[in-house]
């Protein structure tokens, strides 16, 4: 199975991306739309010509965004819908509310280094947020994008995978001291191992997923981050070599552009991109380059599926 390559790279802008791509009369969703580079993502997909709606969980900053975009782009194809993944019963409206076909959708939403605490249903809320709230999304929204026959599921994580695999005897840190970087690492390597097999599940219903990392972009994901902590982050990219070269929102959100339009992806899922192309499968992660093999494993993939069918049946059976 050969790596995928295209003519993009660390510099290239969504816009670039899109640019000749026509998704007219299809709709297209983006979590976390109302800031970073959720609002770019959005702005080149509604480039295309798609309908696209922003859920987001502040409705009024994406009002404030949709307007932006319909201004900048001059066209009038972005809604907004509120969404808050740390709530299934929030999921579940969202998805209940939705009608007819899905072409794709873009799970960019996420929290990131948070203090210890949970979701609505109990879960921690790293992994609650980032997996658990859009493994319920795409459950949700599956008869929609079946209906498409050609749907596309872009997973946004991160190369912080490599801070840990999924830890499944432990996933909520109930026996073991809660560690902000190593539950956004989980976090992230789930989003990958989610479009392994969403992507082993759906791929003969015309249903792909794959998974990124975006890049190094200063937004407002860091926001629990101390000042010292900031800083130390600003003086390593800073550093020439390290492997790190911050990227701009437009160029950070052309990654996920790529996979939800790019006709070179067109039927290919369960794959890892950084900077436009595949990445390589490395043994440790230097910089924020590679993705770890365990991210990509598929028998873990699988028991992740299995494992997070069984909180969510069983939240919704506490619910009743």
């Amino acid at each position: 199975m050969s790596r995928i390559t295209t003519p993009f790279d660390h510099a290239t802008t969504a816009a670039e991306v899109v640019a000749g791509i026509d998704l007219s009369g299809r709709r297209v969703i983006v979590t976390g739309a109302a800031s970073g580079i959720g609002v770019e993502t959005a702005r080149a997909l509604a480039q295309t010509g798609a309908q696209v709606t922003l859920a987001v969980r502040d409705v009024a900053a994406g009002k404030r965004v949709a307007q932006d975009i319909v201004t900048t782009i001059g066209s009038d194809g972005v809604d907004v819908a509120h969404l808050d993944l740390a709530d299934l019963a929030s999921v579940d409206a969202f998805t209940a509310a939705w009608d007819g076909p899905l072409h794709v959708l873009v799970n960019n939403a996420g929290v990131m280094a948070t203090p210890e605490g949970a979701t609505a249903q109990g879960w921690e809320l790293q992994f609650g947020t980032n997996h658990m709230g859009h493994f319920a999304l795409a459950l949700g929204l599956h008869d929609a994008l079946a209906a498409d026959g050609a749907a596309r599921i872009v997973s946004v994580s991160s190369s912080a995978h490599g801070n840990s695999p999924v830890v499944f005897d432990d996933l909520f840190f109930e026996r073991r001291p809660y560690d902000p970087s190593l539950s956004y690492g989980q976090s992230k390597t789930a989003n990958v191992l989610f479009a392994v097999e969403a992507t082993r599940r759906w791929a003969g219903e015309g249903i792909t997923a794959n998974a990124l990392m975006p890049g190094g972009i200063w937004t407002n994901l860091q926001r629990h981050w101390s000042a010292e902590k900031r800083a130390e982050q600003e003086a390593l990219a800073a550093r020439a070599g390290n492997g790190i070269s911050m990227k701009t929102p437009q160029q950070g959100a052309a990654t996920s552009v790529l996979l939800a339009t790019s006709p070179v992806v067109e039927g290919i899922g369960g794959r890892y991109f950084a900077d436009c192309n595949e990445a390589e499968v490395v043994p440790e992660i230097h910089g924020i380059s590679g993705v770890r093999d365990y991210a990509l494993d598929p028998v873990a993939a699988r028991r992740l599926w299995e494992v997070s069918l069984e909180l969510l049946d069983a939240a919704r059976t506490d619910a009743t």
